[in-house]
């Protein structure tokens, strides 16, 4: 019996040219029992092999099951699979063995298998040692870190690779393995792969007599770099990139046949033939090696404090956040629910879960730093209590199984955003409560996607940079090169025919998918209670003080390991300021969960599509959307946030919608069943909860199957496999008697989830900060233009057309000034009891913040001079020199051309302080210069070229005398230059 122990699969990043997935069905069809993927110096491929096959088991039940039910008697026989694709057929189900193929500083090289957890714990933290000891994806690690870290594991050294040389050639490796050998007896081997170069027999030989001389067995391995012989061209391609290089020139480097694949048991013995010893005791190492990733338990952070159980503790704090929410009072309903979650909560254990996301936003509403819950999280109380979400739980029929369910058996996930600008400090927070060794990022897996995979393929393939410029030219966005046919190539002068070019495209689709590199999660946490370095390696990230894991979220939620998004959001940062401006000029003390509901003027207000700024409607689709919706309810604003999606538009979901909510359709349903699922969006889905509920009521899936749908269905999935639920989707209707015609329909729009769907909840919260920054801008428009400008950048408007519209909403807006801007824009009195705009430093382009800090700091009673600046402020020439250009000196008197002679005069550093009163009045002695003044149209370009807009005049205005005849030119007429232009 054979069983592959030391397989490279992509994960080893631009060398292994096979999907863990693919190995993992390969082995199934080739009936391995057993199969390793071993990475060098990483594990981030292996919960992917680990998963395919827990799928290929799944499959054999549900075929088995199935031929019980029709008496059918034996296997079908099994069938060569596509590439990426499940195969027809499958023989059976191999065993998925964790492994590492670490490579050492001293050129010594072992595969690593652990035989329990504790083995496993070990090996984790010895990759972890060697990750954080350098930069970001590489790993340090010695002979010695080896022989102090591997113990509970099965060793097999990687053959020399000089070995025909004689004693002398492996000397050196012999004495290093004799230190392994001696360090950890019985659990140490010699593995000896073919190298196919017709020197396979000798080389086997000497390795052979080399591990008699150790006093240790041999064990056969394939060695193989891909699943199938198909991509060995592949192979070359991603050497080449690896290489810096072109297919052509990688001589050497180059595979010389295809034949380093997976392969079967008796293909095995027909290589190792005189070895067979070596092959049959892969099977028995494998049967020493008993970890299964299904071991790994992930143990919460226990959150006790005081002797109070975590239960105890979170049932406290939610009965006090109930009285926080209804201070006269809470509902029966809401009770009800708080206590049937509670109860739930409790059962499954997940307490600690909400302590720990508590805590974090505990301490973001100390720091003053404002923060929502998202997704699932809308549908919880208890997260509404503890002030993780500001959505009612009472808005739309969301329900807590939706967020935490026992069917499922799977842990809730929670996403909370914070502000963009200060997000930091929670993260830094959360290293610091936790410890590092206990909280880390989960990765996330960079893959070859369209145009990265056209520049990088093509660019080793030897294409020019014109052909791959015009290939490029071709894909959208992150899209695939698939769809360019043969027409479209001949319009943009390529040929078809040509057989590099050919050869081209076929390794770019082969490409699409594969892993190019790890890089962080925009701010998925896993917090553990033990030491989160046992549980799975941490690596340094690129960006300073983080570090990451080698596992993205999927490998997380595959291994039922629990993550805390920690996300930024622009617009909280914009919020947060907007409520502080309220509070400082009005005296309006507001939040999330406290500003005014249901206000009809902020309605009025988005049915006229003023929502410039305005977040998630701010978007021309939705500024186009919004007067056909006429939103007049919070619950029309989670619609609004849905219904404009790639997703329902792909699903023909719009018009349906919006002609039944103008009375133009009549309103529909299907069956009583759907009728109550599709009630509240008119019979239309506009929710993956309601695609569920489709595929469970209409179509009869089980939960589990439900579940799976609802996984496919997950924004910007790597491997879109929704489809794959069709032809059970439209048997399962047609069985409960639905029309072909309305099914096929409805599994249309369901795959249009797959591009971009919203769940009802994650709408819901988007909905409450669309009518946030919505009631700020209806209600106090400068506030909201001023948190606007001090939170960019963010959304879709630059600086210019945020002022603009401020003053189209009669918000008197001042220019930037010396002596009275801050960095940030302020809110300062108009002199008519109202409020203006006063634009600050950060929008002078260039100008550093710390300038500006200096600036503001010296000022006193105002400065009279741009010198002043300079001995006052210090400020050097770089920095008067923007100000000038910024026109910030006209409250001096001086035009901008004019300031900026002036600080062109300051050279040097600012006087010292014993000859400072001496130059009081004047810098350089000068003869006065009478410089040309500019007209309108050269203001206006000046201005946007040093804050990026004009308080001036529109630029369109300047040619406004062209484009209605008869009128005359302002950019002239409105200020005569004196040189006579």
């Amino acid at each position: 019996m054979f069983v592959e122990l030391s397989a490279l699969s992509n994960f080893t990043f631009l060398t292994g040219a096979s999907h863990p997935e693919e190995y993992a069905q390969r082995a199934s069809l080739l009936g391995l029992p057993a199969l390793a993927i071993a990475d060098v110096n990483s594990v981030a491929g292996i919960v992917r092999a680990y998963t395919e096959i827990k799928e290929i088991a799944r499959q054999v039940r549900l075929r088995q099951e199935a031929e019980a039910r029709e008496g059918l008697i034996g296997p079908p026989p099994p069938r060569e699979q596509g590439a990426g694709g499940r195969s027809a057929a499958i023989r059976n189900v191999p065993r998925f063995l964790p492994a590492v193929r670490l490579r050492l500083r001293e050129g010594l090289e072992m595969t690593a298998l652990p035989e329990d957890r504790t083995a496993w714990g070990r090996l984790t933290r010895l990759l972890t040692m060697g990750q954080l000891r350098a930069a970001k994806g590489d790993c340090d690690l010695g002979l010695a870190d080896v022989l102090d870290g591997l113990e509970g594991c099965q060793l097999l050294l990687h053959g020399p690779p000089n070995a025909l040389a004689g004693p002398r050639g492996a000397g050196r490796w012999v004495s290093q393995a004799r230190q392994v050998t001696r360090r950890l007896p019985g659990r140490v081997s010699l593995l000896m792969g073919p190298s196919y170069d017709g020197q396979d027999p000798a080389r086997f030989a000497a390795w052979a007599g080399i591990a008699a001389d150790l006093g240790i067995p041999t064990v056969a391995s394939g060695a193989p770099l891909f699943h199938s012989a198909t991509r060995r061209r592949l192979a070359d391609v991603m050497t080449a990139i690896r290489n810096g290089q072109r297919v052509e020139e990688l001589g050497r480097a180059a595979q010389a046949h295809a034949e380093q694949r997976l392969r079967s048991e008796a293909e095995m013995l027909r290589l190792f033939r005189g070895h067979e010893e070596a092959v049959h005791r892969s099977a028995e190492i494998a049967g020493r090696c008993q970890f299964c990733l299904s071991q790994l338990r992930y143990i919460y952070p226990s959150e006790v404090q005081g002797g109070e159980t975590a239960q105890d503790r979170l049932a406290r704090l939610a009965h006090e956040g109930l009285r926080w929410r209804y201070p006269t009072g809470a509902p029966d309903k809401v009770r009800n629910m708080l206590n049937h979650e509670l109860r739930l909560i409790s059962k499954l254990g997940y307490a600690p879960y909400f302590l720990t996301v508590n805590d974090i936003v505990a301490f973001a509403r100390t720091r003053d730093i404002l923060c929502q819950g998202r997704g699932s999280a809308a549908n919880s109380v208890v997260c509404y209590c503890l002030g993780i979400t500001s959505v009612s739980p009472e808005i739309g029929t969301m329900v807590f199984e939706r967020f935490v369910s026992e069917a499922r058996d799977e842990p809730p996930d929670i996403d909370v955003d914070f502000e963009h600008e200060r997000r930091e400090e929670v993260i830094q927070h959360i290293y610091t409560r936790y410890g590092r060794h206990r909280a880390g990022l989960c990765a996330t897996v960079i893959h070859y996607r369209g145009k990265r995979a056209v520049r990088e393929v093509g660019r080793a393939m030897g294409l020019s940079g014109d052909t791959l410029s015009a290939l490029s030219s071709q894909i959208w966005g992150f899209g695939s090169v698939r769809g360019i046919e043969e027409a479209r190539l001949r319009e943009i002068g390529l040929d078809p025919a040509d057989r590099r070019l050919r050869q081209t495209i076929d390794l770019i689709y082969q490409i699409q998918g594969f892993p190019r590199h790890l890089s962080q999660h925009v701010g998925g946490f896993v917090i553990t209670e033990g030491r989160l370095d046992e549980l799975v390696p941490v690596e340094n990230a690129t960006m300073e003080d983080r570090t990451v894991l080698c596992w993205d979220k999927d490998d997380l939620d595959s291994l039922g390991i629990l993550k805390i998004d920690i996300l930024a959001l622009g617009m909280l940062s914009c919020v947060r300021k907007g409520f502080e401006l309220m509070r400082q000029h009005h005296g309006l003390d507001y939040d999330l969960a406290t500003l005014p509901p249901e206000d009809p003027v902020v309605y009025d207000m988005l049915c006229r599509a003023d929502s410039i700024g305005v977040f998630q409607v701010e978007s021309r689709a939705q500024m186009n959307f919004l007067p056909r919706m006429k939103p007049r309810s919070f619950y029309d604003l989670v619609i609004q946030v849905a219904i404009v999606r790639p997703g329902p538009i792909q699903g023909d979901m719009v018009h349906p919608f919006i002609r039944r909510r103008n009375g133009e359709e009549q309103v529909q349903f299907p069956s009583d069943a759907l009728g109550e699922v599709l009630s509240k969006t008119l019979g239309v889905p506009l929710f993956q909860e309601q695609a569920m509920q489709i595929a469970i009521i209409g179509a009869g899936f089980d939960p589990s199957e439900a579940d799976r749908l609802r996984r496919s269905l997950a924004t910007f999935k790597k491997h879109g496999n929704v489809s794959e639920f069709r032809d059970r989707f439209l048997k399962g209707m047609a069985a409960n008697g639905y029309e072909r015609d309305f099914a096929e329909r409805c599994f249309s729009q369901i795959e249009g989830f797959g591009s971009y769907g919203f769940p009802e909840s994650h709408a819901a919260s988007f909905a409450l900060l669309v009518y946030a920054s919505s009631w700020i801008k209806c209600h106090h428009p400068g506030i909201f233009a001023c948190a606007l400008l001090n939170s960019q950048p963010m959304g879709f408007y630059a600086p210019a057309q945020i002022v603009r519209d401020a003053r189209e909403h009669g918000v008197v807006v001042r220019p930037v000034c010396v002596n009275a801007s801050y960095w940030d824009c302020v809110m300062e009195p108009d002199g008519q009891g109202g409020l203006a705009l006063r634009l600050g430093f950060r929008q002078v382009k260039g100008l550093k913040q710390e300038d500006a800090d200096w600036l503001v700091g010296a000022r006193g009673n105002g400065y009279g001079a741009v010198a002043d600046l300079w001995r006052r402020a210090g400020l050097g020439s770089p920095a008067l020199t923007r100000l000038a250009e910024a026109d910030a000196f006209a409250d001096l008197g001086l035009s901008r051309r004019e300031a900026l002679w002036q600080a062109r005069a300051i050279q040097g550093p600012r006087p010292l302080p014993l000859f400072a009163g001496d130059l009081e009045g004047e810098v350089l002695a000068e003869p006065a210069v009478e410089l040309p003044q500019m007209s309108l149209g050269e203001e206006v370009v000046e201005d946007f070229v040093a804050t990026r807009l004009s308080l001036r005049a529109h630029p369109v205005a300047l040619l406004r005398h062209v484009l209605t005849p008869g009128m005359g030119d302002p950019g002239l007429a409105a200020r005569p230059d004196p040189r006579g232009a």
